[in-house]
């Protein structure tokens, strides 16, 4: 059932590295950690945004040179680069860290129908731009099926879909 711990290891490049509160574990080197707070107005955005995605509201942005180490996990790590996907929508919970470089964003489904018929909430966490995120998921990605949609129709019960592209 590969039921073990998992973590995630970065070495710090040119970009820096948004995480989920509380998910850091140790850093090396000369990391330094601030809020990606701007002010009050943006405080109480972030924390409306979380009551809605079930994501924390402030999320801490590590800078520097050096290393993080995150806290150890037992689900499974899934590596996504936004980019390939132009945008994507994460189901609640999904989100553990992401690379600077990439624009968080509380969007709203398209499909109310959704939301209320298949008791998930009206709103997920977006992530636009080039980079990479680090998603928790109860399954491996291999057991994952990635579904390409044109022009066609796809319907999914409940929260089985645990991300899709920002233009689905």
């Amino acid at each position: 059932m590969k039921v073990r711990k998992r973590q995630v290891y970065v070495e710090f490049g040119k970009s820096g590295i948004v995480t989920q509160a509380g998910a850091m574990q140790w850093m090396l080197g000369d990391v330094s950690m601030k809020s990606d707070v701007k002010g009050v107005g943006n405080l109480l955005g972030k924390m409306a945004s979380a009551a809605v995605t079930k994501e924390t509201a402030i999320k801490p942005l590590y800078t520097g040179t050096g290393a993080l180490m995150l806290e150890p996990t037992y689900k499974h790590l899934i590596l996504v680069d936004v980019s390939e996907w132009g945008s994507i929508v994460l189901d609640d919970g999904l989100f553990l860290a992401c690379e600077s470089t990439l624009t968080q964003k509380t969007v709203a489904r398209k499909n109310i129908s959704s939301a209320v018929l298949g008791g998930e909430g009206l709103f997920n966490l977006s992530l636009v731009g080039n980079g990479v995120a680090v998603l928790e998921s109860t399954v491996p990605m291999e057991e994952l099926i990635v579904v390409n949609l044109e022009n066609d129709v796809i319907k999914i019960d409940g929260n089985m879909a645990i991300a899709w592209s920002g233009s689905l």
